[in-house]
C-alpha cells in the first residue's frame, strides 16, 4: 500500500465534494482540521497515518451536510474502492465515527488516541476566531436568526434532538462552543482551547453591549 499515494487521493476526493460547501464545513476546514491533528498527534503515541485518514474524511458523512440529517457512508465506501486493508478501514471509520459532537449532555469522551486527537483538532477550529466565523456561516446556510432574546439555550440530552434544533445562533455558543474546552482529551488540545475559548467569552461580551445599544 503507498500511504502517500493514498493520502494525496484522498485529499483530491475530498477537497472535489467540499470545495463549494457554504456552511464551514468546507476544504478549508479540512486542511485546518488535518493540519491540527498532525501537529497534536506528533506529541501522541498515534498512528499518524489513521490521524491524517480520518481528519481528511471525518465531514465527508456528516448529517449537517445530508439533505435528511443522515450519516452517509462515503468514508468506508472511499476506502474500500480503494482497496484499503480492511482492518485499517474499519479504524479509520470508526475514528470518524466518534469525531463529532452529538449534545452538550452527550458524553464524547473516548480512549482511543487517534480519535482523541481527530476530535480535538475538529472541535479547536470549531471554538475562538474561526469558530465564530464559522458559526455565523453555517447559521446563514440554514436562514437562522442571529439572535432572539426570547429563546433560550437548551442541553441536549440525546443525539437526535441535538441534530433536530433549529435555533438562533447566539444559542449555539451555549450549547455547544463554549462547553468545549473542558471536553479537549489531549494535553495540546487543552492548552490551545484555552485562549480560544477566552477569545469567545470576550466577543459575547462585547455581542450582547452592542446588542443593548452600550
Amino acid at each position: 500500500m503507498n500511504k502517500k499515494k493514498l493520502i494525496a487521493d484522498t485529499q483530491l476526493f475530498v477537497k472535489s465534494f467540499l470545495e463549494h460547501e457554504s456552511s464551514g464545513h468546507d476544504w478549508w476546514h479540512i486542511e485546518r482540521v488535518r493540519t491540527m491533528a498532525m501537529s497534536i498527534g506528533k506529541d501522541e503515541d498515534v498512528d499518524l497515518f489513521v490521524v491524517e485518514m480520518a481528519a481528511l474524511l471525518h465531514d465527508m458523512d456528516d448529517w449537517k451536510l445530508s439533505d435528511d440529517n443522515t450519516e452517509s457512508q462515503r468514508s468506508k465506501k472511499w476506502l474500500e474502492d480503494c482497496a484499503l486493508d480492511k482492518d485499517l478501514t474499519e479504524k479509520i471509520c470508526r475514528v470518524i465515527e466518534g469525531v463529532s459532537f452529538k449534545g452538550a449532555q452527550v458524553s464524547t469522551s473516548t480512549d482511543d488516541l487517534e480519535c482523541r486527537v481527530v476530535q480535538d483538532a475538529d472541535r479547536l477550529d470549531a471554538i475562538g476566531a474561526i469558530g465564530i466565523a464559522r458559526t455565523f456561516a453555517y447559521g446563514g446556510s440554514r436562514s437562522r436568526v442571529i439572535y432572539d432574546p426570547n429563546i433560550p439555550p437548551v442541553m441536549h440530552i440525546d443525539f437526535e434532538d441535538y441534530k433536530k434544533n433549529n435555533t438562533h445562533t447566539i444559542n449555539h455558543f451555549y450549547e455547544k462552543l463554549l462547553l468545549l474546552k473542558d471536553q479537549m482529551q489531549t494535553k495540546s488540545g487543552k492548552s490551545l482551547a484555552e485562549q480560544r475559548h477566552q477569545f469567545m467569552v470576550n466577543y459575547l461580551e462585547q455581542f450582547f453591549m452592542e446588542w443593548n445599544g452600550l
